[in-house]
């Protein structure tokens, strides 16, 4: 019989009752407390409405809290949506009433639906266990993704313990180690990944917000095994002195695990000398799940890079017109799962689909090994004159220059090319004392067609909290015109 989430938890609980379950803010909660905590937690939601099949908005900035209230969903068969804590009223209305959300946890989304408070004491309800239940999913993140408009992409895999960890031998995510969480557990990929290492049994150490200094710090306190990073985090951690860096203990880390965003290569070659090509690995997937690649340091090292091969269902390369291309050919990425069974339902979008497969918007190319190499997101393309350029291409190029703290290329229009190419960077120094070092940088390393016909200098911050650019309002700024509604997507 498979073993609900709730049944997993609880015997971790029962073999080792005084191993650390959570830590935050240096508080530690056992796998007892945990366990008893999140009995409490569900008969708090069951009166207030919460079924079997009930969906529970989790608007939380990163907590112990958090993980349990996914917990005390799982517990009831109902499904953890994890939503941003920064969403203006609008946008969670928006989100909760797409959801039909039995339950708000943090945020009163003003909509009259019940909700709890983020500190909501739930000591007076019973710590009994509660019967075991297999709601219908196991999680349903949210994305705004490249249009804005909110979709939540709900996970086909049920709230099995033999489901939901069958995947965590791929990941490295192994028995009875320390996860550190880095980024916003309002993400897919970091809320997936602990709650992935909770029931495996891992310590799982909680940031509030990520800082790299107090990364390396927590590493070496906590014995952190495993560690999520995107390559906006990699940079910081880089860019920290050397004497922080080698003081740093990191003999514990046993997988560093990357995905969200192209990594400028010499940002993972920094990271490879740093830790080491055998503990780091890259993950190319969707949050939709249908397909994914993979590869660690040292087949990167072989195949410079590339994202991987594919491991998990399959791919393919397509031309505007569906047919397939061959390698070292770049177009459209399009997936299908293993098997018949879904991997993810939308609500709120429809999915890009021909003939079975699926597309997230994305390009590369395959090269004769089965290896892939990202471009950029169909959407991002700029075409200069009938040319390509991936913008992802242009910002690897302006990073390595050593005033640039980050950029975003977009396409402006252009009456004579169609579009032209536009460089928004975070410096180090103003713009005026290095724009000409900066175009005889670029000069060097890319044809004329993808060198910026100009250049913005900006305070503002250009990635989201997973690394990603969302490029569509950057251009949107600057032109005035709203991107075309269409599926919205997201990396993990």
């Amino acid at each position: 019989m498979p073993t609900s989430l709730g049944e997993g938890l609880r015997g971790l609980a029962a073999a080792a009752p005084a191993a650390p379950a959570v830590t935050h803010d240096d508080a530690t909660i056992s796998r007892a407390e945990f366990e008893d905590r999140t009995n409490r937690l569900a008969r708090s939601f069951a009166a207030r409405g919460v079924t079997c099949g009930s969906m529970v908005a989790i608007a939380l900035p990163n907590s112990a809290r958090h993980l349990e209230c996914s917990v005390a969903a799982w517990k009831l068969g109902a499904v953890p949506l994890p939503v941003s804590h920064h969403l203006p009223g609008g946008e969670l209305e928006a989100i909760v009433a797409l959801a039909g959300a039995a339950l708000v946890v943090g945020i009163d989304p003003g909509d009259g639906r019940p909700w709890l408070p983020a500190d909501h004491d739930a000591s007076h309800e019973t710590a009994d266990p509660l019967p075991p239940v297999i709601g219908p999913s196991w999680k349903a993140p949210t994305s705004g993704g490249s249009t804005g408009r909110p979709k939540i992409i709900v996970a086909g895999q049920p709230p099995t313990t033999e489901a939901v960890l069958s995947r965590a031998p791929a990941l490295r995510i192994d028995r009875d180690g320390v996860f550190l969480v880095t980024a916003p557990l309002y993400h897919n990929a970091p809320f997936m990944f602990s709650l992935m290492a909770l029931l495996q049994g891992h310590h799982v150490v909680i940031m509030k917000r990520f800082d790299a200094a107090a990364t390396l710090e927590l590493v070496g306190r906590h014995g952190v095994t495993w560690l999520y990073v995107v390559p906006t985090m990699m940079g910081r951690l880089l860019r920290l002195p050397e004497e922080v860096r080698a003081a740093a203990d990191l003999t514990s880390i046993r997988t560093v695990l990357h995905v969200g965003a192209p990594c400028p290569e010499h940002v993972k070659r920094g990271f490879l000398d740093w830790f080491g090509p055998e503990r780091v690995v890259e993950l190319y997937a969707g949050s939709e799940s249908q397909a994914a690649t993979m590869i660690d340091g040292v087949d990167w090292l072989a195949h410079p890079g590339s994202v991987g091969r594919v491991t998990r269902g399959a791919m393919k390369v397509c031309s505007e017109d569906g047919a397939e291309l061959p390698p070292g050919e770049t177009g459209e990425i399009w997936m299908r799962p293993d098997g018949d069974t879904p991997t993810y339902h939308y609500i709120g979008a429809e999915a890009r689909a021909r003939d079975g497969w699926e597309s997230l918007g994305d390009m590369g190319r395959f090269d004769a090994d089965g290896y892939l190499y990202l471009a950029d997101r169909r959407s991002d393309m700029i075409l200069v004159g009938g040319a390509n350029v991936y913008p992802a291409e242009v910002e690897a190029a302006l990073s390595e220059h050593p005033a640039v703290l980050d950029s975003a290329v977009i396409g402006l229009p252009d009456e004579d090319l169609g579009n032209v190419v536009h460089a928004v960077v975070q410096l180090s120094v103003p713009l005026a004392d290095v724009e000409d070092d900066l175009r005889a940088h670029l000069a060097t390393r890319l044809v004329r067609t993808k060198l910026p016909r100009t250049f913005e200098q900006t305070d503002e911050q250009l990635r989201d909290d997973t690394g990603k650019i969302r490029r569509s309002a950057l251009r949107a700024t600057r032109t005035g015109v709203r991107p075309p509604p269409g599926p919205a997507t997201m990396r993990p």
